[in-house]
């Protein structure tokens, strides 16, 4: 499957593209991810990149787009594809648009992830990140807390909340995203290919694209 996975943070698309990945074999691509694999490669738009990145500055998008094109032709990209959280704004959605002409690769299916704004800031809110940063396992308070109060199960370092996941930090998260994201919905609905699916369960979400795709 060819697919791009748009939603709000904490809509759940991590979660939802890892059990799509495990149905064909098809890979997860985030920006994040491509970005530090080219860092870590030592290529030349890698070291680019770096020196960004380093600054604290926004990547460019020449950039980004140079880094994609290298990673789709990888030879893991054959079985399919779902981009997470990538294109994220408009400009990108067209570079990303002849991008995948280029390369004679067609797009399966655009899938918004659609989940209330109060279960997203409950779901975000509640979540806490284990502080090692060799471990980084999550937990959330309320549904899935560690063994012992504050403590991380795997390595027994304090669990915290994220700057960024603050209810302040997450509102102006939802903010962004519905001013700069958000309107890619418009854009891939017409190009023919956009399904927006509701649901704060990821089941019931990869259910619902797998039906779309007659799996």
């Amino acid at each position: 499957m060819k697919i791009i996975l748009l939603g709000a943070p904490g809509a759940g698309k991590g979660t939802v593209a890892k059990r799509l990945t495990a149905l064909d074999g098809s890979v997860q691509i985030s920006t994040g991810d491509i970005l530090r694999g080219a860092v870590q490669a030592g290529t030349e738009l890698g070291k680019e990149a770096k020196g960004f990145m380093d600054r604290g500055d926004l990547v460019p998008d020449s950039l980004i787009m140079g880094i994609m094109e290298g990673r789709l032709q990888e030879a893991d990209c054959k079985n399919g594809f779902l981009l997470d959280g990538f294109p994220r704004t408009i400009p990108q959605a067209e570079a990303l648009k002849a991008l995948l002409t280029k390369l004679g690769i067609k797009l399966d299916m655009v899938v918004d992830i659609e989940v209330p704004r109060d279960v997203i800031l409950d779901r975000l809110c509640t979540r806490r990140t284990c502080e090692n940063s060799q471990c980084q396992a999550i937990y959330n308070v309320k549904s899935m807390p560690p063994k012992v109060e504050g403590i991380c199960d795997k390595c027994g370092s304090k669990i915290i909340q994220r700057a960024d996941e603050t209810e302040a930090a997450i509102s102006h998260r939802l903010d962004t995203y519905n001013e700069k994201t958000a309107p890619l919905v418009g854009f891939y609905r017409t190009e023919g290919i956009m399904k927006t699916v509701t649901g704060t369960s990821s089941d019931a979400v990869v259910e619902a694209i797998k039906s779309e795709l007659g799996m």
